[in-house]
């Protein structure tokens, strides 16, 4: 059942690497891994001893915080500081990883418009804050490679006319057709910059502040593999790649899930299997499930996946919400029986929020347009609201819901209830159960309510769900009692730290969906090989449900919450779950 690491010699990796930069790059390519050769054995020299104890990729331990540097503050320690001392008084034994979301110098979207690649803000902590928490963590570090920031050296450089970076952006005619481009948003794709030669339009995919890449130029390839190659110096173990499906420019097509994007993602994983076996690489691509898997590279089947080991599971949020504001788990059930069985190596990140909105773009396919507006527009009922993308005949449709989790949970299409807190921790425990790592949001362990203020400040809806805890505030609420912050915490770090000494919840330990009325949701994990497996069943509805299960045997099972026998019910209670567990051998 372990996925065993899979380290990349150094002939394999160069020959690797030349059939990747071919296609890319044609009559330079040689040239191209020369350098790219010449950088590894500069900056790679170490990395493979750093991680050469570790003997499989990932195992039911694996849980994984999602946080900004600067989601808890403390007067004036640096709030990379204060997240390592929060980590370690809260959460010590909870979770084996942290994504800390980008923490370097930038100038909008929090941090996904980089200035500087290789600087931590000054304003969060330095380099020793973020090696200090990798020594006690796994760390995910974000490579954020599809733009960069109009503040940045690089595009300094390209309004002067300098190099590198006066070749490092996309030149576009304004009257080129690029109708079949895929958006994310609706802003202009083009945007108008002043330069020394003129007007000239450049490629900005998410915002007029965040310039598109030119990764036809081989100089950005190798100046991003060099930026890969210093994270891991300072400790990365998980390297996510963010909004890489738009990486790829070529007029005349969608623009995204190109195969020279692919082939991009292809070497950067070589690039890790050679120099640090054991680093996981990650794709953040928010659009419907048979694009987003299709970043493992199943396709080609007579090699071994070579491009991510990880992708988030995107459906699963918005599948989740209608769920249970709808209380039938039949669509949920049906996607989950669809997911195709991974090889050895492939896994899914599972979560229910992110500092991201919850996306709509993955409902495509599962559900009716009537059923996600109505979705859409609970949503904006419980005090979120709706981010827009542009379609290719120029209208807008929803792209994504700007919520917290939390109070996403707030009631049902019936309106707001008395079930918030059991609806929501079903949510978490549900995620849990699922085949794959889970990944939790800092603000789902906190409750957080909606940040409208923080809307207010910043003009960006994402911000509802991006608050700043000031400990002062946020440690009184874990330490009083009946508050939905400390009930949400104390109840989901519990889970948590019953789940991670579970081994039926091995990332790839099998799944099965067991049939049950559309009320319940049953889902095994396993058999073992030792005969063990587990049994998780779901009331996703405010009233109690029979427990029905057609062909199970009753007997034998122990209940892994509650401790000893478990004592069969007629009943469960609404938003309860089960896990109970069996060795059949």
């Amino acid at each position: 059942m372990a996925s065993h690491l899979s380290p990349l010699e150094p002939d394999d990796f160069r020959q690797r690497a030349a059939e990747l930069l071919a296609p890319l790059y044609g009559a330079r390519s040689e040239e191209v891994l020369r350098r790219l050769l010449r950088l590894i054995e500069a900056q790679g020299a170490g990395l493979r001893h750093r991680h050469g104890a570790r003997q499989t990729l990932w195992s039911e331990q694996d849980q994984w915080l999602i946080v900004y540097g600067d989601s808890l503050l403390d007067a004036d320690k640096p709030p990379l500081a204060v997240l390592d001392e929060f980590l370690s008084k809260r959460l010590k034994t909870v979770f084996s990883g942290v994504h800390v979301l980008p923490f370097f110098p930038w100038s909008s979207d929090d941090g996904f418009s980089v200035i500087h690649y290789r600087e931590v803000d000054p304003k969060l902590g330095d380099w020793r804050d973020i090696r200090r928490l990798a020594s006690h963590h796994d760390l995910m570090v974000d490579l954020v490679l599809n733009h960069v920031s109009r503040e940045s050296l690089w595009f300094a450089d390209y309004l002067g006319g300098n190099l590198p970076g006066r070749d490092y952006f996309i030149e576009m005619d304004p009257d080129t057709d690029l109708s079949e481009v895929v958006r994310p948003r609706s802003s202009p794709l083009l945007v108008p910059v002043s330069t020394r030669r003129g007007v000239r339009h450049l490629w900005a995919t998410f915002s007029e502040d965040q310039i598109d890449l030119n990764f036809a130029n081989p100089d950005v390839l190798i100046e991003f593999v060099g930026i890969l190659l210093f994270y891991l110096q300072q400790g990365a173990r998980i390297v996510r790649l963010d909004a890489v499906a738009f990486l790829w420019k070529r007029p005349g097509t969608r623009c995204i899930h190109l195969p020279e994007t692919h082939a991009v993602v292809r070497l950067l994983r070589a690039v890790v299997d050679h120099v640090a076996p054991g680093t996981l690489i990650i794709t953040e691509t928010n659009v419907p499930h048979a694009e987003n898997i299709s970043y493992f590279g199943l396709e080609r089947q007579d090699t071994p996946p070579d491009e991510a080991h990880l992708v988030y599971q995107f459906p699963l949020p918005p599948l989740l919400l209608h769920t249970l504001t709808s209380g039938e788990a039949g669509t949920l059930a049906r996607w989950l029986d669809s997911l195709p069985e991974l090889p050895a190596g492939c896994s899914y990140l599972n979560f229910t929020a992110s500092h991201d909105g919850i996306g709509v773009r993955p409902l495509e396919g599962w559900l009716e347009g009537h059923e996600i507006d109505a979705l859409v527009s609970l949503m904006q009922r419980f005090g979120g609201f709706v981010s827009m993308r542009r379609q290719a005949d120029g209208s807008d449709s929803p792209y994504e819901l700007n919520i917290t989790w939390f109070d996403a949970m707030s009631g049902t299409r019936r309106g707001p209830d008395p079930w918030q807190v059991e609806r929501f921790l079903l949510s978490q425990h549900l995620m849990l159960v699922l085949k794959g790592i889970p990944g939790v949001y800092l603000h789902c362990l906190t409750a957080t309510q909606n940040d409208h203020d923080g809307v207010e400040r910043s003009g960006r809806l994402r911000s509802i769900n991006r608050k700043r805890w000031d400990r002062q505030e946020l440690e009184p609420l874990l330490d009083s009692r009946h508050t939905p912050t400390r009930e949400v915490f104390f109840a989901l770090t519990r889970r948590l730290e019953i789940r991670r000494r579970e081994p039926c919840f091995h990332p790839d330990a099998a799944q099965t969906v067991i049939p049950t009325p559309p009320e319940l949701l049953a889902i095994q994990r396993g058999p073992l090989d030792d005969g063990r497996r587990l049994l998780a069943i779901h009331n996703v509805t405010d009233r109690p449900q029979p427990l029905v299960l057609d062909g199970l045997d009753q007997s034998g099972w122990q209940d892994l919450l509650e401790g000893g026998a478990w004592r069969p019910v007629d009943t469960l209670a609404p938003y309860r779950s089960l896990w109970l567990v069996r060795t059949d051998r």
